[in-house]
């Protein structure tokens, strides 16, 4: 029985539904529409509800690329893909939000990129076929590898000098970087945690590295 002053289904207040993202037609219809190459015209008849910018809206998808090329960072994020990892999606999200200039799929070529909420269609994406691969391509760079993990012999990243130019390789979310991955790396860097967890999330700890990263080289860190 509900409380005497707990109102009943029907006098609760109905609960709001959630403003709708993004924006709708461009107003005026077609004669009105701004002459701008970089707009998509189905967005514009249509509406833009995509996870963009503001400033993107009504932006073609190679528009909005371009013109993140034009500022990405020389930050390239790599994850060892063994298992079919769930959370590379998330880990490619967050690479788009820091404008990182590519992430490298090592391992597996297939991903779930549900957790990428669409942002991998913005995000240069390469696939090397293992850790070998990956290597050799970032020693044609002229790129150091840095591991991020947790293991024996790992130092601090928290005010640690990070490289601009540089590959950061995070391992799966069970068993860290591989063997093979370790060998590759230059150094091998730890988040440093507080609690009583053994390790975090790798789409968490993807995000604090390129943080991390972003404090010191992001717009003159």
């Amino acid at each position: 029985m509900p409380e005497p002053d707990d109102p009943g289904p029907g006098d609760r207040a109905p609960e709001h539904a959630p403003e709708p993202v993004g924006v709708g037609p461009w107003p005026g219809g077609p004669e009105s529409w701004p002459d701008d190459p970089r707009l998509d015209p189905r967005l514009l008849a249509e509406g833009d509800r995509r996870n963009v910018l503001d400033e993107y809206r009504y932006w073609r998808l190679e528009a909005i690329v371009a013109d993140l090329d034009t500022r990405r960072h020389p930050l390239h994020v790599a994850i060892e893909n063994l298992g079919h990892d769930f959370n590379i999606g998330s880990v490619v999200r967050t690479a788009n939000a820091y404008a990182v200039a590519a992430v490298h799929i090592v391992g597996r070529r297939r991903w779930n990129r549900r957790g990428a909420m669409v942002t991998d269609r913005y995000q240069h994406l390469h696939h090397h076929a293992d850790v070998a691969g990956l290597a050799a391509w970032a020693d044609r760079e002229g790129l150091p590898v840095i591991g991020i993990d947790n293991v024996p012999g790992s130092l601090p990243i928290e005010h640690r000098p990070l490289p601009a130019r540089v590959v950061m390789l995070f391992g799966q979310e069970s068993g860290g970087l591989s063997d093979e991955a370790r060998a590759a790396c230059t150094q091998i860097l730890h988040i440093t945690q507080y609690g009583s967890t053994r390790s975090l999330n790798v789409g968490a700890a993807a995000a604090v590295a390129m943080h991390s990263w972003a404090l010191q080289h992001a717009h003159g860190g």
